[in-house]
């Protein structure tokens, strides 16, 4: 097995994504504009590293039904991305959500079954990984703390807590991990504080390093360990779906560690991607190409809308 840039373990879904739509008061119907059927959850992120250009592997489970072999065919045919780590779960449904979306709002309806849930054990080991992204919402399992015991610089995500009760207790995990990537609701919410920057600060306590995104005001991340902080503002573009956003974000984030950046080229190459990701419609679907975002960082340059960072370095990546 050849090494591997870049792995993302977790839940795998089948995205309805409805656009142009609120969700409906209770009785009522809505019509939606336009939807796509596509890939969603860890797919997404694992969709777009690979058309980014970095070796790719996604480790998760779908169940062996009509929605699973929709997942897998799609994804099968994406260039530079492994399913081996891929499972298919006899007599288990895929997980599924319906994303109703408008420019600036979403609401989702999910099912999904304990038995296509980020795998403890793997069937096969993985080779050598540079970045691997992982939820904490069940801990960091056995296989990703092995990786990180042999160099694999490994990133935490959560996701929405339906409860509310936004235990704190997830955040001890973080000791199990290189950097964590919430969204500014998931970092305000766990941290109990006002805004971004001071759940930044809050966050950087636990773990090396913090990214959190903040949609269209881009993200701002701090590297405790060297005291580096930056607030990267995202470019303003028209926006038609944000579904899968943040994990074009968290992709490129990671792909950019991979590759030696710095935190602060790496976070904007991160809200580049996103700001590509969030003009069109779906989530593993509407994951930019090296060739898109080419073409948008060329116009961001030329209209001076780009933040500071070591754009070369990007540009020389996705020109390879």
């Amino acid at each position: 097995m050849s090494d591997l840039d870049l792995v993302f373990g977790g839940r795998v879904f089948c995205d309805l994504v409805l656009s142009g739509v609120r969700a409906p008061v209770p009785g009522a119907e809505v019509f939606a504009d336009g939807f796509t059927l596509t890939p969603g959850g860890t797919a997404t992120r694992a969709v777009a590293g690979a058309r980014l250009g970095f070796r790719t592997a996604l480790v998760g489970a779908t169940g062996a039904d009509e929605l699973g072999a929709v997942v897998r065919s799609a994804l099968a045919r994406e260039d530079g991305l492994d399913l081996t780590w891929l499972a298919e779960v006899p007599g288990a449904r895929t997980a599924v959500t319906v994303a109703l979306t408008s420019a600036d709002e979403r609401s989702f309806v999910t099912y999904e079954e304990r038995a296509t849930w980020l795998p403890d054990a793997l069937p096969r080991p993985l080779p050598a990984v540079g970045a691997c992204h992982v939820g904490l919402a069940e801990g960091v399992p056995p296989w990703v703390a092995g990786l990180r015991s042999r160099g694999t610089f490994v990133v935490g995500g959560v996701g929405w807590d339906e409860t509310g009760a936004w235990d704190p207790a997830v955040l001890d995990r973080l000791a199990g991990v290189d950097a964590f990537v919430p969204n500014e609701d998931e970092a305000r919410a766990y941290t109990r504080t006002p805004d971004a920057v001071h759940a930044l600060d809050a966050l950087a306590r636990r773990t090396g390093v913090v990214v959190v995104t903040r949609g269209a005001d881009g993200a701002v991340a701090l590297d405790a360990g060297t005291g580096e902080r930056c607030d990267v503002p995202a470019p303003r573009v028209r926006a038609v779906d944000p579904t899968g956003a943040g994990d074009c974000f968290v992709a490129a984030f990671c792909a950019g560690r991979t590759a030696g950046w710095s935190l602060r080229t790496a976070v904007s190459f991160a809200v580049l991607a996103a700001s590509v990701s969030v003009q069109r419609l779906g989530g593993a679907s509407a994951a930019p190409s090296r060739a898109e975002l080419l073409t948008a960082l060329a116009w961001h340059r030329e209209h001076d809308s780009l933040p500071a960072a070591d754009w070369h370095l990007v540009q020389d990546h996705l020109s390879a």
